[in-house]
C-alpha cells in the first residue's frame, strides 16, 4: 500500500471518533490489550507520563515532552486528534512518525487486527508504543485520547500521571456532573504511582483524593505549590513569574504558548518536573526555562492561540468546549481592535445553547462546516446561533468563511478561528 492507501484504510475502515463520535467509543480496554499482545506488550517496555484532564492535557503534554528533550532525554509524545498530518499523533524529540513506518505497521498487522477489530483510536495506539520501543524512547509522554478509566492509553504503568482540570464535556460518554467526569479521569491513577493535579475545583477534590488514598498513590495539588505572582504578555510570548511554596523561591518563565489557560497547566507540569527529579531524572532550572521558551519549535504544537496572519489579526485556537470558550473570550478581551469577525464552526454533540450564551453579540459571524462527519450543518449552526442573539451568514466550508472574513475585515480588526478543533484544522490546511 502507498501512504495514502494506508491512511485511508485507517481513516474509512475503521471506526474514529473524531470522525463519527460516540459510536467508535469503546466502553473497555479488550481491543488494546489484544493489540498489545500481537505486539509483544510494547506497553511494558516503555517509562512513561499519562496526562488526562478536560481543557489543557494537550499544551501541558507538550511542554512536558519539551523540557525533557531539553534535558537530554530521548522523549516520545502521543497525542490526538491531528490537526493536518495524522503523524503528527506520533513524535519522537518533535519529530513525526515516517510515513513508511506508518504503512509497514499496518502491511504487518493488518490481518491479525482485523480479527481484532479495532478502532482507529486502537490502532493508532498500538502503532505509536511500537514505534516509541523501536525508537527506544528514554521516557514516552501519553495523552488520554478521551476520559481516561476505559481509554485505550490506559493499558501503561507510568511512572507518573498529571490530570489538568475538569469540565463539562463527552458528557454523553463520561457523565452528566463534574464528580462523574472527575471519576472517569481518576481512572489512570495507579498503585502507588505519583499522580500531580494541575487544578484544585472544589466539587472533584474528594474524587481525587479518594482514589488516591485508596490506591496508596502520592497525590499533589499543583496549584497549592505553585502560585502565579505575575504575568505580561508581550508581542509573541507570555512571561509568568511563579512561586514555588515549597522552596518559596521565585522563577519567571518566558512562554511561546501565549493562551491565558497556560496559567492554570503551568503550575501543573512544574509539579510534574518536581516529582521527575524525585524519580531520578536530571532536569536542570535552566532546561525548564530554555524549553517553555520554545515548545511548539521543538514540539511542533499548533492551534493554541495561533497566529495564523496579521493585519488584519487573524488568531485560531482549538477550545472547544464551555471553559475552553470563556478561556477564548478574556483571550479576546486583551488585544486592541476596532471590530470582531469570528469564523465559527463546530461539532454536533456538544452542549451548543451554553456554549453560543459565551459568545459576543456585537461580533460579526461567518458560520461554517469543518470537513469531519461530526461537523455540524452550517445553516443548523446558524440558527441555533441566532436564538443566543448571533447573527452572521453561512458558508460551506471553513476556508470560504475565513476568506470572506479577511476581505470584509480592516487592517485594525481582529478574526477568530475556533469553535472546534476541527475548524482550527481546516483554517491550518489551506
Amino acid at each position: 500500500m502507498t501512504y495514502k492507501q494506508t491512511l485511508d484504510y485507517l481513516f474509512t475502515k475503521l471506526p474514529m471518533y473524531q470522525r463519527v463520535g460516540a459510536a467508535a467509543y469503546k466502553a473497555n480496554l479488550d481491543n488494546t490489550l489484544a493489540i498489545c499482545a500481537a505486539l509483544g506488550n510494547p506497553e511494558k517496555k516503555l517509562k512513561c507520563i499519562h496526562i488526562a484532564g478536560t481543557n489543557g492535557k494537550g499544551s501541558s503534554s507538550h511542554m512536558l515532552a519539551a523540557i525533557l528533550q531539553q534535558a537530554g532525554y530521548k522523549t516520545g509524545l502521543y497525542t490526538s486528534p491531528h490537526l493536518t498530518d495524522f503523524r503528527e499523533r506520533i513524535k519522537v524529540n518533535g519529530k513525526l512518525i515516517p510515513q513508511a513506518e506508518v504503512v509497514k505497521f499496518v502491511e504487518a498487522y493488518k490481518e491479525p487486527f482485523e480479527k481484532i477489530e479495532p478502532s482507529f483510536f486502537e490502532w493508532t495506539v498500538g502503532l505509536a508504543f511500537d514505534h516509541f520501543v523501536k525508537e527506544e524512547v528514554d521516557i514516552a509522554v501519553i495523552e488520554v485520547g478521551l476520559g481516561g478509566r476505559l481509554d485505550s492509553t490506559n493499558v501503561i504503568s507510568p511512572v507518573a500521571c498529571l490530570i489538568t482540570n475538569i469540565g463539562m464535556d463527552h458528557m454523553n460518554l463520561l457523565g452528566d456532573t463534574l464528580p462523574k467526569i472527575a471519576t472517569e479521569k481518576a481512572g489512570i491513577i495507579k498503585a502507588r504511582v505519583p499522580v500531580v493535579i494541575s487544578q484544585t475545583q472544589l466539587e472533584v477534590i474528594s474524587v481525587f483524593n479518594n482514589t488516591a488514598k485508596e490506591l496508596k498513590a502520592p497525590i499533589e495539588f499543583a496549584d497549592k505549590n505553585f502560585k502565579v505572582q505575575s504575568y505580561t504578555y508581550n508581542a509573541d510570548t507570555l512571561t509568568v513569574t511563579m512561586l514555588h511554596k515549597k522552596t518559596n523561591e521565585a522563577h519567571s518563565y518566558e512562554l511561546d504558548l501565549q493562551g491565558s489557560y497556560q496559567l492554570k497547566n503551568l503550575p501543573g507540569v512544574l509539579n510534574m518536573v518536581d516529582v521527575l527529579r524525585g524519580k531520578g531524572f536530571m532536569i536542570e532550572e535552566k532546561e525548564v526555562s530554555s524549553a517553555l521558551k520554545q515548545v511548539q519549535k521543538m514540539t511542533g504544537l499548533r492551534g493554541r492561540w495561533q497566529t495564523l496572519s496579521e493585519k488584519p489579526l487573524v488568531i485560531a485556537d482549538t477550545g472547544h468546549n464551555e471553559d475552553g470558550i470563556r478561556e477564548v473570550m478574556d483571550n479576546i478581551k486583551r488585544y486592541p481592535f476596532n471590530k470582531l469577525h469570528i469564523v465559527l464552526g463546530m461539532v454536533n454533540d456538544k452542549e451548543l445553547g451554553k456554549i453560543l450564551k459565551l459568545l459576543p453579540k456585537d461580533a460579526t459571524y461567518y458560520f461554517c462546516k469543518a470537513s469531519v462527519p461530526r461537523a455540524l450543518d452550517e445553516t443548523e449552526l446558524s440558527t441555533l446561533a441566532k436564538k443566543a442573539g448571533l447573527t452572521g451568514t453561512t458558508f460551506k466550508t471553513v476556508p470560504e468563511a475565513l476568506v470572506k472574513a479577511k476581505k470584509q475585515a480592516k487592517a485594525k480588526d481582529l478574526i477568530f478561528v475556533g469553535g472546534s478543533t476541527f475548524t482550527v484544522a481546516d483554517a491550518l490546511a489551506e
